[in-house]
């Protein structure tokens, strides 16, 4: 029974790993990355909220999904973050898939979201 039980535990383990989730990047990090232009950024909040204010340098998911592939760099294993309103969105993972459905290995989320960059008294960007 011990030996099923393991079993199970671990199939279940191997398949949540590769359920399409994604790791967490912390405000931290993604400022570093941001700040040594080793990341691309997408939000994916619609594209009023990103007119309003997106975190810097992230591409509007809405106005580009069509063309992603063209906004995304050319090598696949380069970091790439998808982010939308905070902790209980979960829309971001459309970005993160189509990334991954485009090739990509180094795809993070920013759990905190745009509620949680500007509660951290980050600096947005608006766009023109």
């Amino acid at each position: 029974m011990k030996k099923i039980l393991t079993l199970v535990a671990a199939m279940f383990i191997s398949a949540t790993a590769f359920a399409g989730e994604f790791a967490d990047i912390s405000i931290a990090d993604l400022k570093k990355a941001i700040a040594d232009k080793k990341v691309t950024i997408i939000d994916v909040n619609g594209s009023s909220s990103f007119k309003a204010g997106h975190v810097p340098t992230a591409i509007d998911f809405s106005a580009s999904k069509a063309d992603l592939a063209s906004k995304l760099p050319a090598d696949k294993d380069a970091l790439v973050v998808a982010y939308c309103g905070g902790p209980a969105c979960s829309a971001y993972k459309a970005a993160a898939n189509a990334a991954e459905k485009l090739g990509y290995k180094n795809i993070k989320h920013l759990s905190a979201g745009i509620s949680g960059w500007k509660s951290a008294g980050e600096k947005t960007e608006a766009a023109n």
